[in-house]
């Protein structure tokens, strides 16, 4: 639990028993997780944890920047601890999802004549992971 305290404090989070326990999982499984994983995972060991406060959890880490909330998956959002730029791959036959880092962003790079103020990108590829496919 000692690192998830420090990670939250590093984004001004105010550690609490359960703000701990789902940055905790989040650093331990880095498998982008829905909100129903999060609390099938930790509910067990903390029976008085509800679905909305890991809702609310979530939504407090990614206002202060702790994690990305993910639109790859049409049906759930999934969360994301790894702030820094890389794009994603979902697999459409088990619905994984796999980090992609060392992206060649500058065919992603926006005219320096576009007026918009743009404050995030997300890259999202889809298709068959190396397991589903055979490979």
């Amino acid at each position: 639990m000692y690192e998830s305290h420090q990670y939250l404090r590093q984004f001004s989070i105010k550690p609490s028993v359960q703000r701990s326990a789902v940055m905790n999982f989040l650093l331990k499984n880095r498998i982008h997780p829905t909100i129903d994983e999060i609390y099938l995972a930790l509910s067990p060991s903390m029976p008085t944890l509800s679905k909305t406060t890991v809702y609310n959890t979530l939504d407090l880490f990614v206002e202060r920047g702790a994690v990305r909330a993910l639109a790859i998956d049409e049906r759930n959002a999934r969360y994301d601890v790894d702030v820094s730029a890389h794009a994603h791959f979902m697999c459409r036959s088990c619905g994984t999802v796999h980090d992609i880092f060392g992206l060649k962003t500058q065919m992603f790079q926006i005219p320096e004549t576009t007026k918009l103020n743009i404050d995030a990108v997300e890259i999202s590829y889809f298709g068959k992971c190396e397991k589903c496919s055979g490979n």
